[in-house]
């Protein structure tokens, strides 16, 4: 009975001062809209440099050769290669990457250049759109795979149709045989720059790229094969073929142990920053209170003088501050989810919102309004009878 009671002072309250309500609202609906957007966006990309590992499986390892001050010297084609008759390995996929210009009329595109196998494309889940996949077959040829971001870039240039054509890169002319379905990047094993990028064989690469030494493949191991054993196994291996070689060996699954610690300190950085936003509304809300008190000076003297107590006129003003932070909470959120609606679009990612953040808003939302309303319904509690009612 009292709290409903309470409840409607509050809302009488709120409405009869609109103006002063209004921008108190919108100091939370920005505060509490900020945090939630935040943390929403940064749960997005920790999903979405997640998602590439679900796409690829964890069982594939990065392998790169450890060069020192003035070694040039790469890792040996046959070598890696023999890498398969190693028992946990399944496949190998060495690549050589570079950069070039494509020039289309007057302008010029920077991308990336990679040398690979066969085995390339299947490692990294690469799916032909057009055409075909670089194979054995294509030793020496001065063929190409191209991107979907290079393949849309030809077409919207007037190049149709895009496979059998040529593509001037540098001094040579390569026949494009294939065209690419877009992959997600950015993290994870997979190389980036794929989109936006030609793949030419790596017999090819290793003739005209400016270094042709190998130091980097990947590799899919045995499902199953427990990080140690692999980094162990493939580091004999190389000691045994070349004898004082330093390899560094990644895993997916330590990959994915240290990008979701960084993206945990990536979404509570957010939130902090977002939580600055939310302490100025907080302030607002407090003003808004302490104004509400010293107009109703007269009012909180009449109900202490009708037999009120101090935790009653308390209690009135940490309602109706709580009311305040609630609706610009639930507006805060609905604008908060909006946003990192619309970011995610923006980007082409996969769009979700986390309960816990949303569960979050409102308890965030809740604690605002007892924080900063309990200074001014404290103060309201402590007015002298008498002194309020000669106001």
């Amino acid at each position: 009975m009292i709290i409903s009671t309470n409840l409607r002072e509050a809302t009488r309250s709120l409405m009869t001062s609109k103006q002063r309500t209004l921008l108190a609202l919108i100091g939370i609906v920005i505060g509490i809209g900020s945090v939630i957007g935040m943390v929403s966006i940064g749960s997005i990309v920790q999903h979405q440099a997640l998602k590439q590992f679900k796409e690829m499986g964890i069982d594939i390892i990065s392998i790169r050769k450890e060069t020192a001050p003035g070694d040039l010297e790469g890792l040996p084609l046959d070598h890696i290669l023999n890498l398969k008759s190693v028992p946990i390995i399944r496949e190998v996929a060495p690549y050589l990457l570079s950069s070039t210009t494509l020039q289309q009329g007057k302008s010029q595109t920077v991308m990336s250049m990679m040398g690979v196998t066969g085995a390339f494309f299947d490692i990294n889940k690469l799916y032909i759109k057009e055409g075909r996949a670089i194979s054995g077959m294509d030793n020496n040829r001065y063929f190409c795979v191209i991107g979907a971001d290079i393949g849309a870039l030809l077409r919207n240039s007037g190049v149709d149709p895009v496979l059998g054509s040529s593509l001037t890169l540098g001094s040579r002319n390569y026949m494009i045989v294939g065209v690419l379905e877009r992959v997600s990047e950015g993290s994870g094993i997979r190389p980036y720059g794929i989109n936006k990028g030609v793949i030419v064989p790596l017999s090819t690469a290793r003739r005209n790229f400016d270094r042709p030494d190998i130091d980097t493949l990947l590799a899919r191991v045995r499902e199953g094969t427990p990080p140690a054993v692999i980094k162990q196994t493939v580091r004999t291996y190389f000691m045994s073929t070349m004898p004082g070689t330093h390899i560094t060996v990644q895993t997916a699954e330590e990959i994915i142990a240290t990008m979701q610690s960084q993206m945990r300190l990536f979404t509570l950085l957010l939130g902090a920053i977002g939580s600055i936003s939310l302490i100025v509304g907080g302030i607002g809300v407090m003003n808004v209170m302490l104004i509400s008190v010293a107009e109703r000076r007269k009012e909180i003297g009449i109900r202490r003088a009708l037999g009120a107590l101090q935790s009653d006129i308390q209690s009135q003003f940490i309602i109706e501050s709580v009311s305040l932070c609630s609706i610009g909470g639930i507006i805060g959120i609905i604008l908060g989810v909006f946003v990192s609606y619309v970011f995610s679009r923006a980007n082409h990612w996969d769009f979700q919102v986390s309960a816990v953040s949303i569960i979050l808003g409102l308890a965030v939302a809740f604690a605002v309004g007892v924080f900063f309303g309990f200074y001014p319904a404290r103060s309201a509690a402590k007015l002298d009878p008498i002194t309020a009612l000669r106001s």
